[in-house]
C-alpha cells in the first residue's frame, strides 16, 4: 500500500472518531470543570500551608495529574466502545491495518488529553496567577509526554477489561490511588514515609515531578521525569500491540 492511500485510510478514521468525541462530550466537560472548580477552592488553603507560589503549583499540578488519570476513562472507552458496538471486527476486516486504525483512534483521544491540560495550566495561570515559569516552551515536554504516558495506558486497559464496569472500575480506583501515591494530593513531604517509598512507582509522581521542575526553569529534571513517561508510554503500547496481533481484543471476548 501506498504512503497516500495509508495517509487516506488514517485521516478518514480520525475525522470518525473525532465526530465520536464531539458528539458525547460529557466526560471532558465533567473532567474540566471538576478540577477548576477545586483549584479555586483548594488554592487558598493550599497558598497559606505552602507559602505562595508553591501552594499554587501544588494545587494547579496535583488536580491537573488526578482530573488527567481519571480521564484514562475517556481513552478506554473511546476503543472499547468498538468493541461493544460490534464494530471492531469491521474495522480489523478494512484494507487498514492494525497500526492505522490505533493512529487514527489514539490522534483524537491524544489531542482531548493535551486540550485537558491546556485549560487546566490556561485556569491556574489566568484565575490563580500561576507562574508558568522563565521557559513556559519548557512545558511542552511535561505535558506532551504525560499525554502519550495516558494515552497508552487508556488503550491497554480497553484491551486487557472485558467491558465498561471493569474500566470505570480500573480508571476511578485506580487514578485515585495513583494520583495520591504521585502526591496530586498532598505534597510528598507531608506524606507517610511508606507512601514516599513507594511514589515513584506511580506514573502520577513523574508527571508531578516533571510539570514543577517545567515551571520552575529546571530543563535536566525535566528531561529526566519526561523520559520515564515516555518509558511508561512504551511498556504499555507494546501491551496493547501483543494484545491486538493475538486478537484478543476482538468482540467475541466480550
Amino acid at each position: 500500500m501506498s504512503l497516500p492511500d495509508r495517509l487516506h485510510r488514517v485521516g478518514v478514521l480520525l475525522r470518525h472518531n473525532l465526530v465520536l468525541v464531539a458528539r458525547d462530550p460529557g466526560h471532558l466537560i465533567a473532567y474540566l470543570v471538576m478540577p477548576m472548580v477545586l483549584m479555586a477552592v483548594q488554592a487558598p488553603l493550599y497558598q497559606r500551608a505552602l507559602r505562595g507560589v508553591a501552594g499554587t503549583t501544588q494545587v494547579v499540578s496535583g488536580m491537573l495529574v488526578m482530573f488527567s488519570l481519571l480521564a484514562l476513562s475517556i481513552v478506554g472507552n473511546a476503543v472499547l466502545a468498538e468493541r461493544t458496538w460490534r464494530t471492531w471486527d469491521r474495522l480489523r476486516a478494512t484494507p487498514a491495518g492494525a497500526g492505522e486504525l490505533m493512529v487514527g483512534k489514539a490522534a483524537a483521544v491524544f489531542a482531548v488529553l493535551l486540550l485537558q491540560q491546556l485549560v487546566l495550566l490556561g485556569f491556574g495561570a489566568g484565575v490563580l496567577r500561576l507562574r508558568l515559569g522563565p521557559h513556559p516552551v519548557l512545558l511542552a515536554v511535561p505535558v506532551l509526554c504525560w499525554g502519550a504516558a495516558l494515552l497508552a495506558g487508556g488503550a491497554a486497559l480497553a484491551v486487557l477489561v472485558r467491558g465498561h464496569g471493569q474500566l470505570s472500575a480500573a480508571c476511578d480506583v485506580g487514578g485515585l490511588l495513583l494520583a495520591g501515591l504521585g502526591g496530586a494530593l498532598a505534597p510528598l513531604s507531608a506524606m507517610p514515609g511508606w507512601a514516599r517509598a513507594v511514589a515513584p512507582v506511580s506514573p502520577g509522581y513523574w508527571a508531578m515531578g516533571g510539570l514543577r521542575a517545567a515551571l520552575a526553569g529546571d530543563a535536566g529534571e525535566t528531561v529526566r521525569d519526561a523520559a520515564v513517561l515516555l518509558g511508561l508510554a512504551l511498556a504499555a503500547g507494546v501491551v496493547v500491540a501483543v494484545r491486538m496481533r493475538r486478537g484478543w481484543t476482538r468482540t467475541a471476548l466480550l
